[in-house]
């Protein structure tokens, strides 16, 4: 028996969080002939520009939440810090398909690794610790390097610390707050980092995108190339993975799984249950985007059949990158150039991204180095 809830147009989407990934969402169940709400406590944020409503309120406010229930048939996320009192709230509802056991396992690094491991996927050996007391004793007998990272918070390389020799031991120790919870795990050294962006219905369809490759620098996503250059075992370990997580965490909607290659094999880095930044080069390189699948699927529509149309390196626009990206869109007719809304410019702020798309590798390595002359 289908668990499918249909939501149909001119119905309304509620969306917990106004930034850009909020956005995308927006504008896709726009097109589609939906309403849109928003709850996010920044005023002309850049989802609330795009929706019917917007109700300026903290996530944890939950009178602002039971309204935004109220006038949604369904609701959504864009981002995994929802606070769990209000997703539950929502879920009981009946109008938060996605649920809120996803929010619970991937906003703590202490339950997404212990699943993982439970699963017997592959993930890097890992302790968690309490204390400085704790991090000291097995900062003693842990391979190093090693990476220590807060089980609660951080993005885009915040609440994270490299220790990279025994000379780091003091720092690390400073690092640790006595009231929070951390995962010490061992340093990766890997061939590359891939993402696998997915989407699922509560009645079971599963849809994957081309699995794409990612490169950072100072600790943020720079550019995403799609498809990966892997190799076949990689990929089925990689699908085998995804199909797992899928099955265990009942998952309804878009589902991103970071992970890193080495040699044949896979290592889980990192979870997100939603549209991820590394997703967006599908806008224009598939025929339906990560934006578009998610909408369907947590409106119990039939998702789309996946193919990719065109190679696509996807790059990310900070603050500091506005002056390059403002000049694409004036002079370079290939560069698809997508920017957020965002009031204040601020350097490492994400405020857009850049797509090329084109039919080789060589191509598009030519395009990016003709908007980053």
């Amino acid at each position: 028996m289908p668990k499918n809830k249909v939501i149909l147009p001119p119905k309304t989407i509620g969306i917990i969080g106004g930034g850009q990934l909020g956005r995308m969402m927006a504008i896709e169940a726009r097109y589609m002939g939906y309403k849109v709400a928003v709850l996010d406590p920044t005023p002309n944020c850049p989802t609330a520009q795009v929706a019917d409503k917007h109700l300026v309120a903290a996530y944890d406010d939950l009178s602002a939440i039971k309204e935004l229930t109220e006038i949604s048939d369904v609701v959504t996320y864009e981002f995994e810090n929802v606070d769990l009192e209000a997703a539950t709230y929502i879920e009981k509802a009946g109008k938060l398909p996605q649920g809120a056991f996803p929010l619970e396992v991937t906003q703590n690094r202490e339950r997404e690794k212990t699943l993982l491991a439970d699963l017997g996927l592959p993930v890097a050996p890992f302790t968690i610790i309490n204390s400085k007391e704790e991090c000291e004793a097995v900062l003693k007998d842990a391979p190093l390097p090693a990476v220590i990272k807060t089980c609660r918070g951080g993005y885009d390389g915040k609440g994270q610390f490299k220790v990279e020799t025994e000379a780091d031991f003091e720092a690390a120790i400073d690092f640790i707050d006595p009231n929070e919870t951390y995962v010490i795990e061992q340093w990766i050294s890997f061939d590359k980092e891939i993402s696998v962006v997915f989407s699922c219905t509560a009645d079971g369809d599963f849809k994957m995108f081309p699995i794409a490759e990612n490169q950072h620098k100072d600790q943020i996503l720079s550019e995403t190339t799609a498809p990966a250059e892997i190799n076949e075992a990689v990929y089925n370990k990689a699908v085998v993975a995804s199909r797992t997580l899928a099955d265990s965490m009942l998952i309804v909607g878009t589902f991103t799984i970071e992970m890193f290659v080495i040699g044949d094999g896979i290592f889980i880095n990192e979870m997100a249950p939603r549209p991820h930044n590394s997703g967006h080069y599908t806008i224009e390189a598939c025929n339906i985007s990560q934006f578009k699948q998610h909408i369907r699927a947590i409106c119990g529509l039939p998702l789309t059949e996946v193919t990719l149309h065109n190679k696509a390196k996807m790059i990310n626009v900070l603050g500091e990158d506005m002056d390059r990206a403002l000049h694409a869109i004036e002079y370079q007719s290939e560069a698809f150039v997508h920017l957020y809304g965002k009031e204040e410019v601020k350097e490492k702020r994400k405020m857009g991204h850049v797509t090329f798309i084109a039919e080789s590798f060589d191509q598009l390595n030519e395009l990016k180095a003709s908007y980053e002359k």
